[in-house]
């Protein structure tokens, strides 16, 4: 199959990768770092001024109408820069809502969403209890929970909208690897949730959309690693030449080249499957998720090795692509996981 943005797909690309190359720097990183893990000038100003936060969702709700590849340019151009943004919420609630809400939800809270008004976030429970609308339970490890004023609380009994305000609802922060996506508990005694009208529609769209966006900024890292990799290997000089002039540091970066490639055809591959709803998708998905997981890793890696010594100090850059890297290895499914659904889908049952 031959692959090819189109030219308004090219310009999206541009746009985002200029507007995140210019702000999303280090410093103001850093800064979100040590408060509450989101640049919140940052966030105003991508879903105001640049418009892209709605670029995956209908127009009806005030987004733009386009589709999951759209998304994934933008969600690649903002993991290039280890951006402090709450993204996910936009990725797995905002979808739920397109696919699966009710008419009255998704004009209540898209367009709230859309604009930046309000941060979302999805929660998955194992141990929760319905009693009617009422819920109980716990969820673990919700990104950007501290901040989100809409959760997706979902388990296998359904899924249910609850205001971050509800009465019997508490939030606690947790201690975590990537400053730049913190993770929250949440515990929930007799809160008030309001039923999605399709949770099995909803529930789709909104893993399709978290697996996308995290694939597609795994991608979006793991090409910055190589590129900041590269120049630095035309800067430093060692025994009197550029060390990416040595044989073995250049088999380093053409392998890390190779699996990034690889990767950004899984991640593209994915998105436009869910865009044309073709029977390929739940494998794409997958597959998507975690090879680009493993290769951000493997490059982040690869990142902190090659830059030598100062590669290895805290202060170095690296190491925000290296947390990163294994925070998006971690969630939504591990590889291992994952691999096993991609072989089932394969082999059936000699897998």
């Amino acid at each position: 199959m031959e692959f090819v943005f189109t030219d308004e797909q090219v310009m999206i690309g541009e746009t985002a990768k200029t507007f995140f190359a210019e702000n999303a720097t280090s410093e103001r990183t850093r800064k979100a770092m040590a408060a509450d893990g989101v640049d919140h000038d940052l966030w105003t100003s991508f879903c105001t001024e640049l418009g892209l936060a709605g670029v995956g969702l209908p127009e009806a709700a005030g987004g733009a109408g386009l589709g999951m590849i759209e998304f994934a340019i933008v969600a690649e151009a903002a993991g290039a820069q280890v951006a402090a943004l709450p993204l996910l919420g936009l990725a797995t609630v905002g979808q739920a809502l397109a696919a699966g809400g009710s008419d009255a939800q998704a004009s209540a809270w898209l367009p709230r969403l859309i604009s930046g008004e309000v941060v979302a976030a999805i929660a998955g429970s194992h141990n929760l209890q319905a009693n009617g609308n009422m819920l109980t339970g716990t969820a673990h490890f919700v990104a950007h929970g501290a901040v989100a004023g809409l959760f997706l609380v979902a388990s296998e009994a359904g899924a249910w909208l609850v205001d971050a305000g509800a009465a019997g609802l508490t939030v606690t922060p947790q201690t975590t690897m990537d400053q730049t996506r913190p993770y929250a508990r949440l515990t929930l005694a007799n809160v008030a949730g309001e039923p999605l009208a399709d949770p099995v529609a909803a529930m789709a769209a909104a893993r399709a959309g978290g697996w996308i966006c995290v694939a597609a900024e795994a991608l979006g890292g793991a090409q910055a690693t190589l590129d900041r990799t590269v120049a630095y290997a035309k800067d430093r000089v060692q025994f009197g030449r550029a060390i990416g002039s040595f044989q073995a540091y250049k088999h380093r970066l053409a392998d890390m080249m190779v699996d990034i490639e690889q990767a950004r055809s899984a991640v593209y591959w994915a998105a436009c499957a869910v865009d044309e709803g073709s029977d390929e998708a739940a494998l794409a998905l997958h597959a998507a998720k975690s090879f680009a997981a493993d290769t951000y890793f493997r490059c982040a890696g690869d990142m902190i090795q090659l830059h030598g010594g100062i590669g290895f100090t805290w202060e170095h850059d690296a190491h925000l692509f290296f947390k990163r890297a294994r925070a998006i290895q971690s969630m939504l499914g591990a590889g291992n996981w994952h691999r096993e659904e991609v072989a089932k889908m394969i082999l059936g049952e000699a897998a």
